[in-house]
């Protein structure tokens, strides 16, 4: 386990992506905006895996300004299938307080990479 907050959290909302995903396709029969939200929610932790192996500091300043655009997408998705009624409230709530968790910890992020 890495002692790296946003690796391990962006990783672990991945895992939830992937888990909704499926939830959405098997039991919703929803496709589309669930392709959407999967490809962006795992490109998350994807993106920050990257920029800590970045060859540079403007590397991972700009592996980490897409996680936090993946981010931003992903809420964007997130809204639509709760307001299209594939997510309930409680669905809805649990995901998107993670995701919105994940953006603010990738805003901090991005600003003290830029202040540097």
């Amino acid at each position: 386990m890495s002692d790296n907050v946003i690796v391990e959290k962006s990783k672990h909302f991945a895992v939830r992506t992937v888990r909704l995903y499926q939830y959405l396709t098997n039991e919703k029969k929803e496709y589309v905006l669930s392709k959407q939200l999967l490809r962006s929610g795992t490109s998350i932790g994807a993106n920050v895996h990257e920029a800590i192996r970045g060859q540079s500091k403007q590397d991972f300043r700009a592996k980490m300004n897409v996680a936090l655009k993946e981010a931003s997408e992903t809420e964007y998705w997130l809204e639509l299938l709760y307001e299209t009624d594939y997510l309930t409230d409680k669905e809805y709530e649990s995901i998107n307080q993670d995701c919105a968790e994940l953006n603010k910890l990738l805003i901090t992020i991005v600003r003290t990479a830029d202040e540097k």
